[in-house]
Parts: C-alpha cells; sequence; structure tokens
C-alpha cells in the first residue's frame, strides 16, 4: 500500500478564473492610459483660440511660454479637463463596484438610485441655498447619495441584501428622488433654476482649480481603496453562502464597496452634474478587454470612463461651435441605445 506524500494534501487550491489577474492588463493600462493622456492634450489645446500641443506642453509644464497660452491653457482649460477626467474615473469605478456588487450588469449609479440621491440634495443646495459655496457641492452630494444608497440596503433588508433587491428598490427610489427634484425646479427661482438645470444636464463648464481641489480628495481616498477591496468583491461575486465559506463577512464587505461607490459617484455627480451613463458602459468595455477580475478591471474601467468623459467634453465643445454641448448629453446619446442593446442582450437571463 502507498503512502500519499504529505505536500499533496497541504498543497494549495488554485484560484477561480475571475479571481485571476488577466495577462493583457499592464499593456490595456498603457494603452488606456496613453488614449486619456492624448484626449486630454487635445481637449486642452483644440478649441475657438488654438494652442499648439507644445505650447501646452511647456504651459503644463511651467516652462516659458507665451502669456496668452498660458491663460488659456492653465486658467480656462487645464482645470475643466482636469475635472472631466476625474469625473469618468469616479463614475466609471462606482459603476464597476455596483455591478459586481449585484452581480447584474445593468447596475449603475444613475439606474439604482445614487445619482438622483445626489442630484437631489446638490439641487436642493443650490436652488434653495444659493448663498451656499460651490465647496459644499461634495460633501452634500454624497449625503444625499449615501442615504439613498442606507435606504435602497434598509428597504432591501430581508435577512440578507439581496442583489435583485437592492436594484428594484433602487429602480423605485430613482423615481422618487427624480420627482422630488423636478417639483423643486418647479417651485424655484428663475436664476438658481436655470444653474440648477445646467448642473443636471451633466456638464464641466466653467469648472476651475477649486472645484477640482473638491473632488480630489474623494478620489485619491476611495480609488485606492476600492482597489484594496477587489478580491473581496470577486469573493462576493461568487455567491453570499460560498464567499462566507471562504471567511468573507459578507454584509460589512458589501457596505465598505457600497460606500466607496457612493462616495466617488456623489462627488463625481455633485462636481460636474448628472453625467448618464459612464457608469455603465465602462465596466462592460473593460471586462472586454481584461475579463472580470476586479484588480484589473477597476484600474482599467476608471482609465475607460476618464477616456470617455474626455471625448464626450472635446466632441460636445467642438462639434457644433460656438454652441457649447454638455458632456453629459454626450454621453447620454451613446449610453442610451447601449442600455437598450443590454436589456436585449440580457432578456432571458
Amino acid at each position: 500500500m502507498s503512502i500519499a506524500k504529505p505536500w499533496i494534501a497541504i498543497r494549495p487550491r488554485r484560484l477561480p478564473l475571475s479571481f485571476r489577474v488577466d495577462r493583457r492588463v499592464p499593456g490595456v493600462l498603457v494603452v488606456m492610459a496613453s488614449l486619456t493622456l492624448v484626449s486630454l492634450l487635445f481637449n486642452v489645446s483644440q478649441g475657438e483660440y488654438p494652442v499648439p500641443f507644445l505650447e501646452v506642453v511647456k504651459a503644463v509644464l511651467g516652462f516659458p511660454s507665451t502669456p496668452d497660452y498660458d491663460l488659456v491653457v492653465n486658467t480656462l482649460r487645464l482645470p475643466r479637463a482636469l475635472v472631466a477626467l476625474l469625473v469618468g474615473m469616479g463614475l466609471a469605478t462606482a459603476g464597476t463596484i455596483l455591478q459586481g456588487l449585484t452581480r447584474n450588469p445593468l447596475a449603475a449609479p444613475e439606474i439604482i438610485g445614487i445619482n438622483a440621491g445626489a442630484s437631489l440634495v446638490a439641487v436642493a443646495l443650490i436652488v434653495a441655498l444659493p448663498q451656499v459655496g460651490t465647496a459644499w457641492l461634495p460633501p452634500a452630494a454624497f449625503l444625499g447619495g449615501l442615504g439613498t444608497a442606507v435606504a435602497i440596503y434598509l428597504l432591501a433588508w430581508n435577512g440578507g441584501s439581496s442583489p435583485m433587491r437592492l436594484i428594484l428598490v433602487g429602480i423605485g427610489l430613482t423615481a422618487l428622488t427624480s420627482t422630488l427634484t423636478s417639483l423643486m425646479i418647479t417651485f424655484g427661482e428663475l436664476d438658481t433654476v436655470s444653474q440648477a438645470l445646467m448642473w443636471l444636464a451633466g456638464s464641466v463648464y466653467g469648472r476651475s482649480w477649486p472645484q477640482l481641489g473638491a473632488l480630489l480628495p474623494w478620489l485619491v481616498l476611495f480609488l485606492p481603496l476600492s482597489l484594496v477591496l477587489a478580491r473581496d468583491l470577486d469573493t462576493l461575486n461568487l455567491g453570499d453562502s460560498l464567499a462566507q465559506g471562504l471567511g468573507s463577512r459578507v454584509e460589512w464587505t458589501r457596505g465598505l464597496l457600497l460606500l466607496c461607490s457612493v462616495a466617488l459617484a456623489g462627488a463625481s455627480v455633485a462636481t460636474a452634474g448628472n453625467v448618464g451613463f459612464v457608469g455603465l458602459m465602462a465596466p462592460h468595455l473593460g471586462r472586454q478587454l481584461v475579463g472580470p477580475s476586479h484588480a484589473g478591471l477597476i484600474p482599467v474601467a476608471a482609465l475607460t470612463g476618464a477616456c470617455i468623459v474626455e471625448v464626450a467634453e472635446i466632441v460636445g465643445r467642438l462639434a457644433f461651435a460656438p454652441i457649447e454641448l454638455p458632456c453629459g448629453l454626450m454621453t447620454a446619446v451613446i449610453g442610451a441605445p447601449y442600455f437598450l442593446w443590454l436589456l436585449y442582450r440580457t432578456r432571458n437571463q
């Protein structure tokens, strides 16, 4: 009788496929980062007053440049382009987390109510308290999104937080908060209402360094936290029972991931308004490029979202010049048909 070698019994199991970081991730990250940088430079360079690429680089890096170029680049266009980039990263990461949490390809901050809750509080601040500075918009929108997320979580709770119940309750709360937002706009003052309507359309028009400074800390904190929790998100994708069997604290982890999603979406919405469908499209495009493992998917989706909003901003500024269209309108033109296509593709699932 042969005796099994002792190392066989303790040899670690191979990780599930969804846990393994795709070998394509480094290359895709380099390509997406390059595309994002090129779109950023093009966004800063082009407009009613074109600036050569070399002058853009010199102005950004602080080298001696023509005063007019320096004003156009560093004061007017660069902060606006950076806000578009960060908003795209925030919304894409929030959508990636939500799709992972709910195991549903149709989940996104604008669909399950987080954006609507953030918009309600932000519009209330704009219409009812116009004297409050814009620096208060990100924390206020975060509280609105967080309150909506907590309400979704509590209403969907039935001995546990079913992903399907989270989506259904979120859709209902989206309708409610959108109605309240419309009522507030209906009875508001004309000047503040026009400002709120422009904000709701989703635009980075007029964004400057103070708005960028208010948005940046949220991404610096919650983007790395999302990456740290990527493996836990993969575990939750296996189902609650199996995740508990693997030692995951399911509800605690789900709550922390939901907090990251709310913070990123709320801060992005507060800064640029309701830029829709980025959180829906970017995760899907990322999965096509690097697979389902969130350790690779989150950074790829973030760069994809940044590129989407940057390109939408370029098209909105240049396609119908001298008229500028909000980047939220451009993302909706692409995102709405994409959402309908996803509905059709997943109709039998």
